[in-house]
């Protein structure tokens, strides 16, 4: 197992993290952005699921089993949801779930707060739109809970920041990190 990558050096610096891993390199135009897009806005869930599958499949063979207790989604809020009809993040734990054999923990994490998009924003206000905006309802989480916190694509890492350190902050005792793709 490499604990060190370059995703995992650019946000440990604001993050304790264990792991921070991505499937994909991303690339405006390229392949991964077009299955990104593919998965969030053209009605393919299952593509999230095979996504998922298959990084699944790599990271217990790759000697990652074991390593978490649960795997928590990166909320969308309940507006854009029922706009979508789906969390993508959630398709993506659902094939990791089925591989690593861990449970999705859907309703601990959840995002208070509708914010804009962030594809235009600058990195420091990307951070000031999400760093208030989730929370967490503990019923369902054991206390020290090792969480693989699962997103589609990490840009700045606002997003997983704020998300990592409301899980911190509840009584997590790890947070690692997967994605589809870093940017």
């Amino acid at each position: 197992m490499k604990h060190d990558n370059s995703l995992r050096e650019r946000l440990h610096v604001r993050m304790p993290l264990l792991y921070a891993m991505a499937l994909f390199r991303f690339s405006k135009s390229g392949r991964v952005q077009e299955l990104l897009h593919t998965l969030k806005y053209k009605n393919q869930p299952e593509l999230g699921i095979s996504i998922g599958k298959m990084y699944g499949e790599k990271l217990a063979t790759s000697g990652y089993v074991g390593q978490w207790d649960s795997i928590i989604p990166v909320p969308l809020h309940e507006s854009r949801f029922r706009k979508r009809g789906y969390n993508q993040s959630s398709k993506f734990a659902e094939g990791l779930s089925d591989k690593l054999h861990l449970p999705i923990l859907e309703d601990v994490l959840f995002r208070k707060v509708k914010t804009d998009t962030q594809t235009k924003k600058t990195k420091l206000n990307r951070w000031e739109n999400v760093r208030t905006v989730f929370e967490m309802n503990s019923q369902g989480m054991a206390p020290n809970n090792r969480v693989l916190l699962v997103d589609d694509v990490v840009t700045t890492g606002a997003t997983l920041e704020a998300c990592a350190q409301t899980l911190m902050e509840s009584g997590c005792s790890s947070v690692s990190i997967a994605c589809i793709a870093e940017a």
